[in-house]
């Protein structure tokens, strides 16, 4: 219930709310807004608007994927979050033969231009913000998204968004890569250099925890190798000559939220006070917009279940509080058909309204860190932090996350804790409700599942075709060369002829393929 003026916040007895809670007078590290931002990146977080629901959406087609967009926008949501399919997330074509039996299954395809095109149609690109999950193909995607932006007449420079392009964590958790680690760096680096120039409000990557927790990570391994990931991106951009205050205040996170709620809260609240730490103290950033952790959240798939899917509902919802609670700047909440298909419609509004009463019933968002305070979570806070930083410590001692890439550890750590938990579920010492404890009889019961049309990759095949027939083949040989030429030196920046590539009509797959001829195809060692 609010009464008054707009920045008065009052319970449903009409209690007057402050802004945010102190023991005592407030000490530096206290306040929220100022470095080291343990309590909120900004001074009124929530109270001056909320976070941005951002719901994870894409598959078959660009048309159905771009219904899906309108649809969610007509029920409230206030970002876009795109879902790449597996063929375009590992460089690969629609009509290439190791696309087969995938092109639109997890995700919407994106063979060129034409389809980006069709993805966005009808939705102004200068007004809502786009998060973009891709990674090894991440440069081909925002030059993609950037060239139908200019085409529908947008300001680049007023252009807002964000694609993860967070290439170490593919190596240790989530597999879509494509090239070596150390060139992969460079198209991570380049992407900076590039938005700086031409999309300055951009955020450049959003280094990603969420799929090391998603993996089996503990939540301490989840900040300790996302931060050290960080810091390899960091001196990497140091290496190229950018300027930390410039690239640094770009730079974006993505969290997991697991079912623990109190531990995620101070997880959350411990990175940010790390990276602040690290930012300012370790790499000599001045500009306080370079000390922030500015991250999404996505409640964890790896946590709903199959059976009695209803369940998953309360899950989301515990995730998703702990997410706001923690300080998150946007979120994404799971739906409760995830652990079986793609979310309907109806699964995905019912994700969507999860937000939003958390957001506009539950008052939580009326007070600033509501939890900062409690003794027990201000213990489990630093003792995360301690955790964590120990952890950096030993890999940083390795020679940083690339070194620890190449020697497994990252994997070997995390497969240990994963397979640990696991025990614990199967045994009964954890308890999965509906899963090991509370089982209802009929709970193998599936809901409706969202279906992809079989048909989907030969419309892609159909309309790549089309494209290949209309476009200019002297014009696309012509741009291919030149990128090509730019990834042999080693100081041009790779995206400026590859937006001249996408702009001709080049294919992903041609582009890629033109990096993958001079860096090849990383083949994972044996660990």
């Amino acid at each position: 219930m609010n009464s008054g003026s707009p920045n008065e916040r009052r319970t449903s007895s009409d209690l007057e709310l402050d802004p945010c809670y102190f023991a005592e007078a407030p000490r530096e590290n206290e306040v929220p807004g100022e470095y080291p931002f343990t309590r909120g990146v900004y001074p009124s977080m929530y109270r001056g608007r909320l976070w941005t629901m951002r719901q994870y959406a894409g598959f078959s087609t660009p048309e159905e994927s771009n219904r899906r967009y309108r649809y969610l926008l007509d029920h409230g949501q206030t970002g876009l979050s795109v879902a790449f399919d597996l063929p375009t997330q590992m460089g690969y074509d629609s009509d290439h033969p190791m696309a087969e039996g995938e092109v639109g299954k997890v995700g919407v395809a994106i063979d060129s231009l034409a389809d980006m095109e069709v993805l966005f149609d009808g939705i102004p690109m200068a007004e809502v913000s786009t998060s973009m999950t891709i990674n090894a193909t991440a440069p081909i995607l925002l030059c993609f998204y950037l060239a139908v932006a200019e085409a529908q007449g947008a300001d680049l420079s007023r252009v807002s968004g964000t694609v993860q392009n967070d290439i170490l964590k593919e190596y240790i958790a989530r597999g879509t890569y494509i090239h070596p680690p150390r060139p992969s760096l460079r198209l991570v680096t380049d992407v900076f250099d590039f938005c700086g120039r031409v999309a300055p409000r951009w955020n450049t990557i959003s280094i990603s925890g969420y799929h090391i927790r998603e993996a089996g990570s503990t939540a301490v391994q989840e900040v300790a190798f996302t931060l050290s990931n960080a810091v390899a991106y960091v001196k990497a951009a140091l290496d190229r000559g950018l300027e930390v205050d410039r690239f640094g205040a770009r730079l974006s996170f993505f969290f997991g939220a697991h079912n623990h709620l109190f531990e995620e809260v101070a997880k959350f609240r411990a990175a940010r006070r790390m990276w602040a730490r690290i930012m300012k103290e370790r790499f000599g950033a001045t500009n306080p917009k370079a000390w922030m952790l500015r991250f999404h959240t996505q409640t964890c798939g790896s946590t709903l279940t199959s059976i009695e899917p209803e369940n998953n509902v309360s899950r989301v919802t515990l995730q998703a509080l702990s997410s706001i609670l923690g300080g998150t700047q946007s979120l994404h909440t799971n739906a409760l058909d995830e652990a079986l298909a793609l979310p309907t419609e109806e699964s995905a509004r019912i994700a969507l309204r999860t937000q939003q009463i958390l957001g506009e019933e539950s008052g939580v968002p009326d007070v600033v860190d509501p939890l900062g305070g409690s003794w027990y979570l201000e213990d489990l806070t630093d003792r995360l932090e301690k955790a964590a930083i120990v952890e950096m410590d030993r890999i940083e001692e390795m020679g940083g996350s690339i070194a620890a890439v190449e020697n497994g550890y990252f994997k070997k750590a995390i497969y240990e804790k994963a397979y640990a938990e696991q025990k614990r579920i199967d045994r009964g010492d954890q308890v999965v409700v509906g899963v090991n404890r509370h089982r209802a009889p009929d709970a193998e019961v599936e809901p409706p599942l969202q279906p992809i049309d079989p048909g989907v990759r030969k419309r892609q095949i159909d309309r790549l075709e089309g494209v290949r027939g209309r476009r200019s083949e002297e014009e696309v040989a012509r741009c291919l060369a030149t990128l090509e030429e730019a990834v042999r030196e080693p100081e041009a920046n790779i995206l400026d002829p590859m937006f001249e590539c996408v702009k001709a009509y080049s294919t992903l797959g041609e582009i890629s393929g033109c990096l993958e001829r001079i860096w090849g195809r990383y083949r994972e060692p044996s660990f």
